[in-house]
């Protein structure tokens, strides 16, 4: 069965993409994309792909609007964002001082500014709601649509030039950035304030996940078990466990792992208005989980 694919290359699929792990039941029929967020558009305003990357958040709305993808229990990236809201050094402002200010981002739907507003809601005490947050970019779902307290930007601006010119007070961006000294999070110590954050919480922030079309659900569960099984065995081959690096593992997967860090992003984009109910764990994965088990 020929299934067409869209995954960001890396390592842990180059086993995938090469063919170099080959399987008697599917063979994936991959897009020519190398950034998986150049294809998150394609998934689900065209549900181009049966088997996808997609970030969590974009996910969820997709399930909200009906769209046809249901979640495999595999992380692809995740990572830590207390280093991705920053300020000007000389402004010398702490996360509680962003009520009232302008917050600016490529958009108000991307994975890193919602754990980042958790983040800073949760432990900073900062209302969603109090903060001019300013988005750059639409979601990728065309269904949704930001709420009020959310005012378009520029999408050709730079954000680094922008809260430099002081025609902002903060940015939130989890990558890209050019290491300008004027430039420096907000939360002090962000490697150590993640670490902290993660022990108190046992949470692994999840960026992006992997999800595959409904019908073959239904239709070929053992396929779906199949691409389960190949994902991970891609993973091991380029990240061997006994190599991996000490700490927490950013990549988790399998059921357990992910429910952590699913419960917490579900909870975050229903405080921020990303989508409308707050989802049960178990509805991103409808029979996902019994093709899995079985």
């Amino acid at each position: 069965m020929k299934l067409a694919a869209m995954m960001g290359s890396y390592p842990k699929t180059e086993a995938l993409k090469s063919g170099a792990l080959a399987s008697p039941l599917l063979e994936f029929d991959f897009a020519p994309i190398d950034v998986a967020t150049k294809g998150f558009k394609a998934v689900v305003r065209q549900q181009a792909f049966q088997v996808a990357e997609l970030a969590i958040v974009t996910f969820l709305q997709a399930l909200a609007a009906g769209k046809p993808y249901l979640l495999l229990p595999f992380v692809m990236n995740g990572g830590f964002h207390h280093k991705s809201v920053l300020g000007r050094a000389e402004d010398r402002l702490a996360p509680g001082d962003l009520v009232g200010r302008r917050v600016a981002m490529r958009s108000y739907a991307q994975t890193t500014p919602t754990w980042v507003r958790g983040i800073l809601s949760d432990d900073y005490g900062v209302p969603i709601d109090r903060v001019q947050w300013m988005s750059q970019e639409t979601a990728h779902v065309a269904e949704y649509h930001d709420p009020a307290w959310v005012t378009p930007l520029d999408a050709g601006a730079g954000l680094e030039e922008m809260l430099l010119a002081g025609e902002v007070d903060a940015i939130i961006a989890g990558g890209g950035l050019s290491g300008d000294p004027r430039i420096q999070p907000l939360i002090p110590d962000p490697k150590k304030a993640a670490l902290d954050w993660h022990a108190r919480h046992g949470v692994v922030p999840i960026n992006h996940v992997v999800v595959v079309h409904k019908d073959l659900v239904a239709d070929r569960p053992d396929v779906v078990r199949e691409i389960f099984r190949m994902l991970c065995e891609s993973r091991d081959r380029a990240e061997p466990r006994a190599e991996r690096s000490v700490g927490p593992w950013l990549q988790p997967s399998g059921f357990d792992a992910v429910r952590p860090g699913l419960e917490m992003i579900i909870r975050y984009a229903h405080e921020q208005s990303l989508v409308p109910e707050r989802l049960a764990v178990e509805a991103l994965y409808g029979d996902v989980a019994r093709a899995l088990r079985a």
